[in-house]
């Protein structure tokens, strides 16, 4: 490959690097794969990536805890976040620290939250048919079976 032709795709992998972390952080892994569908040679993708992440362009840790916060605020379960993180190429060691404060109360918390506002909303349907579909609302948040059942009966009770 020609000198003039590795430093063309270096500035393409660049500024496809640039658009991507201007529309929203992301992993590593994430910009490595977008760079791969770019059909970037691995070794500049690589050292470009390296750059970034020593210049602070990417950092996985900023963006677990900024995810997790994000995640939580729009009542996601921990399993769902730590199945998200890892899709993302997010590190079993950085997922586990960014979760290491959400405990099961924490998580009943969120799901009692939700459970109160849809449970309100739903109140023209009959009662089986609101806790049936509120379990499954719950359940696609990431919640156990254990949480969406006490949380459906929180809302029930004060609904």
């Amino acid at each position: 490959m020609a000198k003039s032709e590795s430093e063309k795709l270096e500035q393409r992998a660049k500024n496809v690097l640039l658009h991507q972390l201007s529309r929203s952080m992301k992993t590593r892994y994430q910009l490595s794969e977008v760079l791969k569908n770019r059909e970037i040679p691995d070794e500049i993708a690589q050292a470009v990536l390296d750059r970034f992440t020593e210049a602070q362009l990417i950092d996985d840790a900023v963006f677990a805890g900024a995810y997790v916060r994000t995640r939580l605020d729009n009542g996601r379960s921990a399993s769902a976040i730590r199945s998200e993180l890892r899709r993302k190429g997010v590190s079993q060691e950085l997922i586990e620290l960014n979760l290491a404060d959400i405990d099961a109360e924490r998580e009943q918390q969120i799901a009692n939250q939700l459970a109160q506002n849809r449970f309100a909303r739903m109140s023209k349907l009959d009662d089986e048919v609101r806790k049936r579909r509120l379990l499954g609302f719950l359940q696609r948040r990431g919640f156990s079976q254990a949480i969406a059942y006490r949380a459906i009966s929180n809302a029930a009770s004060q609904g």
